[in-house]
């Protein structure tokens, strides 16, 4: 019996299979729904600690589209490591479903999950990374430059798990990546180390930066990426990074300091008059949209691609 996979991390696949996974993801799209279901006769417990709309909705189409049928559980039901110990949650889960997607706050309780667990888990978002929304930007790039070798994407914002996620993905397929964040809020120095690491091979020359300045992470990127200030659990912070990031919002004036033809992009829910000028997502530039619909084929990708290594 092959040696389960899970996807808790955009480390879990290899630069190569990133690259594979990407080009199916976009050949998928243009595919009739009906004529793929690879998951038929498949179940999936889709476990959940905060409230979701695209992570929600985008797997739960995306199992339906594939044939699966989904099972959802919010923290009322589970209590993860609360109500239960999670390895007997994993265990008994293992017993009724093919595959696990977890968005639970804490990632190492992601980590004992899987650990415990018989079927693949997936990680819908943690603190520490955001794999599969960074499947769905890598896609959403991939798709209107053609390529992803050699292009540069800033980040502006708090070092968070999406920060942290786009640091470790880009270089393995062959992007150059800067992060703009003020003093307290940059990216460990471990993350950014284990990204140079991944970087595709004999690309000497890809670059991971962290910089304090907007304006200078911005000039000569490709892509120009922010997120929230403030993620949820993060509420009691709120002000004081209200005043730590105040120049640190995305506008049509910084992004007119990024190459010609840049994409905007953002992750959602989006915070306007922060991290965003109002009207930012409709931006010529934008492709925030599209970014979020790209969440599904993204993740159709890989629930597939777990279940077919397993």
């Amino acid at each position: 019996m092959p040696t389960k996979r899970d996807f808790l991390s955009v480390t879990d696949i290899t630069p190569d299979e990133t690259l594979a996974l990407l080009k199916k993801a976009r050949d998928s799209k243009l595919q009739p729904k009906s004529q793929k279901t690879p998951l038929s006769g498949k179940s999936v417990a889709i476990l959940f600690d905060k409230p979701s709309l695209r992570t929600r909705v985008s797997f739960q189409v995306g199992i339906q589209e594939l044939g699966g049928y989904s099972v959802f559980l919010g923290e009322q039901e589970v209590g993860l490591g609360s109500r239960e110990p999670v390895s007997d949650i994993a265990n008994v889960l293992s017993g009724y479903v093919d595959l696990i997607i977890a968005r639970i706050s804490n990632h190492d309780l992601i980590v004992q999950l899987a650990k415990y667990a018989s079927v693949p888990v997936i990680n819908a978002l943690s603190d520490v990374e955001h794999p599969c929304q960074v499947m769905a930007d890598l896609l959403t790039i991939y798709e209107y430059k053609d390529t992803l070798d050699g292009l540069s994407l800033t980040y502006v914002g708090d070092g968070n798990n999406v920060a942290r996620s786009l640091c470790l993905a880009a270089p393995a397929v062959g992007m150059n990546f800067t992060s703009a964040t003020p003093q307290g809020y940059t990216l460990d120095d471990q993350s950014v180390q284990l990204a140079l690491s991944r970087a595709v091979p004999g690309a000497t020359s890809i670059q991971v930066r962290t910089v304090i300045s907007p304006t200078e992470a911005v000039v000569g990127a490709d892509v120009v990426y922010t997120d929230v200030w403030a993620s949820m659990g993060q509420e009691k912070e709120a002000q004081a990074r209200q005043v730590a990031f105040k120049d640190y919002t995305v506008s049509p004036e910084l992004m007119q300091l990024a190459n010609a033809g840049a994409l905007f992009m953002h992750d959602m829910p989006a915070h306007y008059g922060e991290e965003v000028s109002p009207g930012m997502l409709e931006h010529p530039q934008s492709v925030a949209f599209p970014q979020a619909h790209n969440r599904l084929h993204a993740q159709k990708t890989i629930m597939e691609f777990l279940l077919s290594e397993n």
